[in-house]
Order: structure tokens, then sequence, then C-alpha cells
């Protein structure tokens, strides 16, 4: 098993820019993450967006920019969230996967849509 990188589409819902991510997927991530590059690509002025305080995997704790509102889209799946702008490649964690009802298939490294769901996505609310 090895890493698993997915595709997709990012939009920022107020000035309809788009962009194409190749992005890291973590199922143990909470939040998703954007570069810098790619926020400024998508029409956001990080000088001027919230903040967001984080903790590294060092124990350090850093403000970073927080932009919003931002479509994600895979296949026929959309979910609409906020990015933290950290790093140097785009990051997907769980909680799209989970709105989008995905699936990471570790051994072929590939994010597929549920196939009990294939037409859309289901949430569990129990």
């Amino acid at each position: 098993m090895g890493v698993t990188y997915v595709d997709l589409k990012i939009t920022n819902l107020f000035s309809k820019q788009s962009i194409d991510a190749h992005a890291l997927v973590d199922t143990g991530a909470t939040f998703r993450c954007v570069t810098e590059e790619m926020a400024l690509q998508l029409g956001f002025d990080i000088g001027e967006v919230a903040g967001h305080v984080v903790t590294l995997a060092d124990g350090r704790q850093i403000k970073v920019p927080r932009i919003a509102p931002i479509e994600i889209e895979f296949g026929n799946r959309s979910y609409v969230t906020e990015a933290l702008v950290l790093g140097d490649e785009p990051l997907m964690g769980v909680l799209p996967l989970e709105a989008m009802d995905l699936m990471v298939d570790p051994l072929r490294q590939q994010v597929i849509v549920n196939p009990a769901h294939p037409n859309f996505p289901v949430a569990s609310a129990k």
C-alpha cells in the first residue's frame, strides 16, 4: 500500500474561478488544504481572508489563511466547504470523502464512488 491521490475540480463560489487539483488523500486529516498558488488562482486575496490556528505534526501552532466558500467536485459528487492555505500540495481529508460518499481503495491507490450508492451520495445520520 502507498499514498493515494485524487483528481478534483475546485471552484471559488464567489468568483466562479476553477482549477483542477491533484490532491493527496489523508483519511486521518479533517481539513482540506490548498497551496497559496492555488488560492491565488481561485481569486482569493489571502491577506484579506480569515485565519485559522492549526497544530502541526511537530506540535507547533501557526495561523494560516482560510478560504471559503469553495466547491470540491469529483465525478458526479460535489461538496461546498472551506480550505486552509497550507503546505506545498493540496490535501483532501476525511470530511469531503464522507460528505461525497467516496471510498479509498488503498490497494489500487484510488478514490472511488461508493458502489452501493453510484448515482448520488448517501450520508449516515445514526
